[in-house]
Order: structure tokens, then sequence, then C-alpha cells
């Protein structure tokens, strides 16, 4: 199935053209209609927008406008990001009918490489704590088992990552918001070192602590997203770019097939894909 493949996987198949922006964000925006219910991982979805720009990303890319390995992947956003023309609210009641009229850096990034918006994900409130579990809009739902939180404040984003709803998605971290969801359900967060993701257009909670990352299925996928260019901001002064290839091979960590051979069997079982046991 398209939303079993990776970011780096749906890329290389957009790029030769063996699928279509069309396709695949057809196929997003059906297992979005699946799973929505049970998990709650959106606030809004912008189903109608998705298509429209799936349609402008396979005709640029038929015209030979290729842009590069977010072109026509759909992705979302955490709440929290400012989207020109649709609702943001950053999880709160007070927000709840703003409709910004600029959208937020990091978005404006990840659209101009050709990233297709499918809609805006749940979070905790103001992103002020580590649950997801939301008051107006209802609590976001772990992927591996409903019943459970999806961690928090990014709680939406890691579940529609998890779950095949988006090869990626923008969440944001202050003191755990990307990496404790990522955890609990079972998927890649990054925080980016602070400034290397512009946080301009963000609804802050802290803003001189607050950062910017990426959450995707794989490693790879997160690297693809934060290293792409298109994606790392105009650094503050005090923030020194160094130049890193995300992509490249870590020469030290655990090896995984000697590291699950010590694993219990139930454990290893309990590996498959979370959207498989929903």
């Amino acid at each position: 199935m398209i939303v079993d493949l990776s970011l780096e996987e749906i890329a290389a198949e957009i790029a030769s053209r063996r699928v279509s922006p069309v396709e695949v964000t057809v196929a997003v925006l059906e297992q979005i209609e699946r799973l929505q219910p049970r998990l709650n991982a959106f606030i809004t979805i912008t189903a109608d927008r998705a298509m429209e720009a799936a349609k402008t990303a396979e005709g640029e890319i038929a015209a030979g406008g290729y842009r590069g390995r977010l072109h026509g992947v759909p992705v979302a956003y955490k709440d929290v990001f400012a989207t020109a023309g649709v609702r943001t609210t950053a999880g709160s009641k007070i927000l709840e009918d703003w409709i910004p009229e600029e959208t937020a850096e990091p978005v404006a990034r990840l659209e101009r490489a050709g990233a297709i918006g499918v809609g805006k994900l749940g979070m905790h409130e103001f992103a002020y704590g580590t649950t997801s579990v939301n008051p107006h809009y209802g609590p976001v739902r772990n992927p591996w088992d409903p019943e459970r939180i999806a961690g928090g404040s990014s709680g939406g984003s890691a579940a529609a990552v998890a779950t095949g709803m988006v090869f990626g998605a923008l969440g944001s971290d202050t003191g755990g918001s990307i990496r404790i969801p990522a955890s609990e359900c079972g998927c890649v967060g990054v925080k980016a070192t602070y400034g290397r993701v512009s946080v301009r257009g963000m609804v802050p909670l802290a803003w001189s602590v607050d950062h910017v990352g990426p959450l995707a299925r794989t490693v790879r996928d997160a690297a693809i997203l934060l290293q792409d260019d298109e994606v790392r901001a105009a650094r503050p002064p005090q923030v020194q770019r160094a130049e890193t290839d995300y992509g490249e091979p870590i020469p030290f960590g655990v090896e995984a097939a000697r590291a699950l051979a010590q694993v219990a069997a139930d454990i290893r079982r309990s590996r498959r894909k979370p959207a498989a046991r929903l």
C-alpha cells in the first residue's frame, strides 16, 4: 500500500513518475478518513486544498519542474503553526476561529519545496502539556492502543505519522513535546538545535526555548525533512551552522538483528505497524 511506504520511498516513486502526487494524496486522505474517528489526530483536515495542491504538483512534475524530495509528498502541521487561510487554534478555545493571513516560516518552506499539507494536527492546549488530552477538540489517541495517550504536546503529529496518515509532520518542542509523543507512538522525532528551524509564525510557549523539528517514520525520513535546504531557516547569529549530512550512516549504535535476538518473542511480534492493529 502507498501509505505503508516511507517518505524516502514515496519520494522516489513520485520522482520516477511510477505514482502521481494525486494518487498519493488520495491514498493519504482515505487513510485519514478511516483512522481519524478512532485516533483524533487532526483538528482540521484540508482535503480540498490538498487535492488542488496535488494536481498542481502533478502538472509541475509532468512538465519537468520537479523540485526535490518533498515535491508531491503529503505532510501535516501541528496546529501551533499559522497557516494563511486555514484555521489555527493552538489547541485552544479562544483561537478556535482564528484564520491567519500569513503562513509560519517552517510551513512556508515545506510548501515551497512542494510538500502537500493535508491538515492541522491535534495537540495539548497551547503546547503546555505532555498528553495531548485536549478539552476542546478531544484527546489524541495512541495508535498502538486507543485507550492510552499519544503523548504531547505534538501528539497528533506522532499519531498521524505512525499510522500512515502522513509521510512526515512538523512539531514543536520546548520541554519534550516532540520527543515524548514520538517515543509513545513509535516513530522518530527530532528536537532540532535551537534556531536551526525558524519559529517565525509559531504560537509560542516560551520563545527563548521553543524548537521546531520533524516527526517521521524512519530516521532517514526525519533527516530528509531536517536536511532539505528548503526546510532549514536563516539562523540567529548565536547559532552556528554545522555542515552535517544527516543522511550519512552513523558508524556506531545497536545492530538490529543482534539486538532483537535478545528480545522476548512476544515483544518482537508487537513491532508490526500500529495501523494494522486498528
